[in-house]
């Protein structure tokens, strides 16, 4: 899924700035599946407004620049409904973490220490963060992501902790 569509996606939640747009996938709903920085969100909110699937409006700020807030418009909705019909690509995992812990052999000591226990440390950041969210009042779907982070999170801790010992046995000490 590109990230026009994903914009739509979070519209359909509600009215949004950019900036509130990046913030879902920072450390809102979106962020344990789908990553979108700033240089890519505006960009598609340009295309969307071009293409008549978002209003914008400007809001005055003292001392700033307008803030602009964007507007699902119908036609946007059709189309963000029309990509949710269509089957979806493979599941791909990004990480740069895994990458370097991939290639351990040729890494000091200090550094895959630092890159394991960071890595560790961000997936018991996000279980915590998961299980603490209120199901009340949300819709199965998205009670069904969440339930799948908080297990996909607690899962890679689980492994980490219990392999940590096995893993760290073969970095050489200096």
């Amino acid at each position: 899924m590109d990230v026009k569509t994903l914009c739509l996606g979070v519209l359909s939640l509600g009215d949004a700035t950019g900036y509130e747009i990046r913030k879902m996938f920072e450390e809102g709903p979106f962020a344990h599946f789908f990553d979108a920085s700033y240089g890519s969100i505006y960009p598609a909110l340009g295309r969307l407004l071009k293409d008549g699937f978002v209003n914008v409006t400007e809001e005055a700020q003292a001392g700033r620049p307008d803030k602009k807030i964007y507007h699902l418009t119908d036609s946007g909705l059709t189309c963000f409904k029309q990509a949710l019909a269509e089957p979806p690509g493979r599941d791909r995992i990004r990480s740069e973490s895994i990458v370097r812990l991939f290639f351990a052999e040729m890494m000091e000591p200090d550094d895959i220490r630092r890159v394991y226990d960071e890595y560790l440390a961000h997936f018991e950041t996000m279980a915590a963060q998961m299980r603490e969210l209120k199901p009340e009042g949300i819709p199965s779907g998205r009670l069904f992501a969440r339930s799948l982070g908080l297990n996909f999170y607690s899962s890679m801790v689980q492994h980490m902790r219990e392999h940590r010992d096995d893993f760290m046995s073969e970095v050489k000490n200096d």
